[in-house]
């Protein structure tokens, strides 16, 4: 007898954490949590990253991204160039690659 993909549910997709890796160097494992920013993962983990506002405004933050994307979960407010993030409102979208320094834990 062979099953129909109707008889097959699921009630959530699974979603691997997501590797983040400074300078090439995994560093931290994310997985995404409704509070939890990348700049809170990172300040976690002990990443020295210099922030202000925590919404998107200042952009203190800014952060480029060497591979990767991200997720906003609040609009930024401030500019931002092709391959920047900023961590304070955005949380990986997949394996993140940041050009943060690999010391700066």
């Amino acid at each position: 007898m062979a099953l129909s993909s109707s008889t097959l549910t699921y009630k959530h997709r699974y979603q691997k954490a997501a590797i983040v890796s400074l300078q090439g160097e995994p560093s931290l494992l994310y997985a995404h949590q409704e509070s939890n920013s990348l700049l809170e993962a990172l300040e976690q983990k002990k990443v020295a990253i210099f922030s202000e506002c925590r919404s998107g405004f200042c952009g203190a933050c800014k952060t480029n991204i060497i591979n990767g994307k991200v997720y906003y979960i609040t609009e930024p407010l401030a500019h931002l160039e092709k391959g920047e993030c900023l961590p304070c409102c955005c949380v990986p979208d997949g394996d993140l690659d940041l050009d943060l320094p690999k010391n700066a834990c």
